[in-house]
């Protein structure tokens, strides 16, 4: 997606802002394989089921530039046919990260095979790709930078010459939705590190996560700072919404805002709660009649997020499908324990009522390839929340503590537009400081979400991790803790979007 020009940084935000691992628009991705482990073998090989594999082989890399991220004036009228074609963007990733995965002898035989097999061949196919969006554009009057026609190209990179952040890719700031975040890995050697020593990229389908993903949250420096101060102006309120945790197993691996039309556009699997009818061919119509697992029958707003899965040797239904198994998300699928859904206000200003069919993306699903200016990650340990979040790294919790994922989503409105073509523009976090929305911008009731899972501890032996636990992402994205991301879409009737505002303008505690 394309950076926010308006974000801010904390200082602990900026340093977490290192080399590091809707959802991004599509289009861009870093490939990875190892030369003689399929991503996709099965669990019963002799590593043992529930130890990260480890292989001595050579791992091969394919940076591909994000053409989405670029996408910042797509005419309205253009943005399905553009939306299909970033879809096939992703697509063709997959299929090339797929091809290196499976001709493992030929690579170990022919040292020109990527990239005249798959590399040469992946950016044909994206340079007529990216021709088919500018036609899109200009069809409609649109204009079109023809320095996008530079993205087509691939290149290839050694696990030594990558940073689990994307390298020179990691520019712009970090969006920090009024939390602090710091990666807190001063308690483990990085994950690049980890890839060059070992040449892997570990997982139990050979894509991640590795030991240094992880980091034991007793050995983290607290890293939460306070929030900023409450104005005369303040909205203090808070509205919870009860929507469940997904009990009935709502799943499917679209990606509506993103990819609308485009079946498996997310290429990994979201857990579902609020709106009951949410997919691909989804449209605002479809919404309305959505039904809802909220206990307010007035909240047919659509929340999702990336499921997690524990990478213990398990399978799930979908070991064998698009989007799952074959894409290299494997394990058992948790369900959370506690999905807590809340509204907050602005210490600033009174709030606006959010406009139905609003769409919001937190966080991005390619901070692998795109670096960490859009990430929005939190993990962290019941009991440790108000000191540490991390960004960066997965936590390890001590006994008897849960992890815990938190989103904070951005809460200024341009006031104009539910949308904006790379899905970042018409909405803009705060300053972390102030509290203060970016001129142009109104405050908007802030969605905050906290997700409880029950997970055992992972352990680290010997330089691997056992027991791995991870979100769902596209392959190439090596499953990266900071690739978290989470998706709304407002649609309230009743007058409940007005109902929220007054609430938390009135600076009560409503549900």
């Amino acid at each position: 997606m394309g950076r926010n020009t308006r974000k801010r940084r904390t200082p602990l935000a900026a340093k977490a802002i290192a080399a590091s691992a809707a959802l991004a628009l599509g289009g861009g991705g870093l490939i990875w394989a190892n030369f003689y482990a399929s991503a996709h073998e099965s669990n019963n090989q002799s590593w043992g089921g529930n130890q990260t594999k480890a292989a001595t082989a050579q791992v091969a890399t394919i940076s591909c530039p994000d053409v989405g991220q670029k996408l910042t004036n797509v005419p309205w009228r253009a943005r399905q046919g553009v939306a299909t074609e970033l879809g096939n963007l992703d697509r063709q990733i997959t299929e090339a990260y797929n091809r290196l995965a499976s001709t493992r002898d030929a690579q170990s035989k022919d040292p020109s095979f990527v990239q005249n097999s798959i590399v040469g061949p992946l950016k044909d196919k994206r340079s007529a790709t990216i021709d088919r969006i500018r036609i899109d554009i200009q069809r409609v009057g649109g204009s079109f930078d023809n320095a996008l026609k530079q993205l087509a190209a691939c290149t290839t990179q050694t696990a030594d010459q990558t940073t689990s952040g994307g390298g020179g890719n990691n520019t712009g700031q970090q969006q920090n939705g009024g939390q602090q975040n710091n990666n807190g890995n001063t308690a483990a050697p990085s994950a690049s590190a980890s890839a060059g020593q070992a040449q892997n990229i570990g997982g139990q389908a050979g894509n991640g996560p590795v030991a240094a993903d992880f980091v034991d949250i007793t050995k983290v420096a607290p890293n939460v700072q306070g929030k900023p101060a409450t104005t005369g102006n303040a909205s203090t309120g808070t509205f919870t919404t009860r929507c469940g945790v997904n009990a009935n197993k709502n799943h499917n691996t679209d990606n509506v805002i993103v990819a609308p039309g485009v079946t498996n556009g997310a290429h990994h699997l979201h857990d579902y709660v609020g709106n009951q009818k949410v997919n691909a061919f989804s449209s605002n119509q479809t919404f309305l009649q959505g039904g809802t697992s909220c206990q307010n029958r007035n909240d047919l707003s659509a929340y999702y997020w990336p499921v997690v899965r524990v990478q213990d040797g398990s399978q799930d239904f979908d070991q064998n499908a698009d989007g799952g198994g074959k894409e290299g998300n494997v394990g058992k699928i948790l369900t959370p324990v506690q999905a807590q859904i809340k509204y907050v206000g602005s210490p600033a200003a009174k709030v606006v009522a959010m406009p139905q069919f609003l769409r919001i993306i937190t966080g991005d699903a390619k901070t692998t390839t795109n670096g960490l200016a859009n990430a929005n990650a939190h993990w962290s340990c019941t009991g440790f929340e108000n000191k540490v979040q991390l960004t960066q790294q997965y936590p390890i919790c001590p006994q008897g503590s849960k992890v815990v994922r938190t989103f904070a989503f951005q809460s200024c409105w341009d006031g104009q537009n539910i949308d904006s073509a790379n899905h970042r523009t018409h909405v803009a976090f705060a300053d972390p400081a102030s509290g203060v929305c970016p001129n142009g911008f109104k405050a908007i009731p802030q969605l905050t979400m906290r997700l409880v899972y029950n997970i055992t501890p992972p352990t680290i032996q010997n330089g691997q991790v056992k027991n791995a636990y991870a979100v769902d992402g596209f392959p190439e994205q090596l499953h990266k803790p900071a690739t978290d991301h989470d998706d709304f879409i407002s649609v309230t009737t009743g007058g409940l979007a007005n109902r929220i505002a007054n609430c938390i303008n009135r600076g009560q505690n409503c549900a």
